[in-house]
């Protein structure tokens, strides 16, 4: 009996360290989902790129709402299989986008895109992706200062986008542009929409000429800088905020779209002279070297202390496996080598399609 009970003990201490084990990438797993909702019991943003023929779901020259720094395929690109890569979920499949079920889903509603050029990136992929679905539809296109507009009339859909690089407001005062780091004016331009999809970091990081502000202010402060990733949370936690005490997320689905990557650096990826220029397909597997970037970070934390539901689009890592979908040098602006926005068609069309997966699954 002895010999019995101390092989019962034995396999029992040799078990614990296992179950907690799974115990602990459970629980690792749901901190990993704040800020978001599981789908179906499918993490849709863990998985890989596979090659997709049935891929693009439109072509550029067909789409009116493309601006000549994202057209590649019109300004040179003589590649295309970037555009045959599908986001293949671990765990679940991917619903093929809809644009008539879309537009009968959202009829008669609003939908905001707001934030930086990334957000245009966003919005102009899912007016093609639409209009691709009802070629025939009448539809109003508006470009108005920081405010745009498409409206496919027959199902009276509206896609804005309003543009701010910051989502907190740059003021002007007798020293120059301000950053006001807890101030967000700009945000009755937001009120009721049926949806709103933020964004926010990149112009977080610029410097000199290009950053777009002279100071930063936060309550009677004033900094001529501080460390940017600290700027983007104060910043992002006035957003938060204001999100808490404006929005009826019963009545408005609220979405934060990702931090996207850029490409500049190919040691991120273990080729250390490389960039984006001239590369032609993802990288392998669903694990990006470098990890994710400080910003993710810094999103999931403010999103987890919110007090409203808003849906993380975690694109982070899927678009960081995606260093073959940058314009490089074939983005009409001009611009020399851009390692930061998308082609379209190519990647932003994945996370529209994750979108609409979050609305339907």
């Amino acid at each position: 009996m002895g010999f019995w009970i101390q092989a019962l003990f034995s396999l029992f201490f040799q078990v614990l360290p296992l179950f907690f084990q799974v115990e602990a990438g459970h629980f690792h797993n749901a901190s990993s989902l704040k800020g978001r909702k599981q789908v179906s019991g499918c993490n849709l943003f863990q998985g890989s790129w596979v090659i997709d023929a049935s891929y693009p779901l439109y072509d550029s020259s067909s789409c009116p709402f493309i601006d000549a720094e994202f057209d590649c395929q019109k300004y040179g690109r003589p590649d295309t299989q970037y555009l045959k890569y599908a986001w293949k979920p671990d765990s679940c499949s991917l619903p093929r986008f809809d644009g008539v079920d879309f537009l009968n889903r959202w009829r008669g509603k609003k939908i905001m895109f707001v934030g930086d050029s990334l957000s245009l990136n966003m919005w102009e992929s899912l007016s093609c992706m639409i209009q691709a679905s009802v070629p025939n539809a009448k539809n109003t296109f508006v470009r108005k200062g920081s405010l745009s507009s498409v409206i496919f009339q027959d199902y009276d859909v509206t896609l804005f986008l309003y543009r701010t690089s910051y989502l907190v407001d740059i003021v002007r005062e007798n020293i120059g542009a301000v950053l006001t780091l807890d101030s967000i004016n700009a945000g009755n331009s937001w009120k009721g929409m049926d949806m709103l999809i933020f964004n926010s970091w990149h112009w977080w990081l610029h410097t000199g000429k290009s950053k777009g502000w002279d100071y930063m202010r936060e309550g009677s402060n004033l900094y001529k800088d501080m460390d940017r990733l600290t700027a983007f949370y104060k910043g992002l936690t006035t957003w938060a905020a204001w999100v808490d005490q404006n929005v009826d997320t019963t009545k408005t689905k609220v979405f934060f779209q990702g931090i996207s990557p850029t490409h500049y650096q190919g040691k991120e990826w273990n080729e250390p002279k490389k960039s984006c220029n001239g590369e032609l397909e993802p990288l392998s597997g669903s694990v990006y070297p470098a990890g994710p970037p400080p910003a993710a970070t810094v999103v999931n934390n403010v999103l987890s202390k919110m007090k409203k539901p808003v849906y993380l689009l975690d694109i982070t890592n899927l678009s960081q496996l995606r260093k073959d979908a940058h314009p490089s040098t074939y983005g009409g602006d001009g611009s020399g080598s851009d390692c930061s926005h998308w082609c379209l068609p190519g990647l932003p069309d994945t996370w529209n399609q994750l979108l609409y997966a979050a609305l339907v699954m």
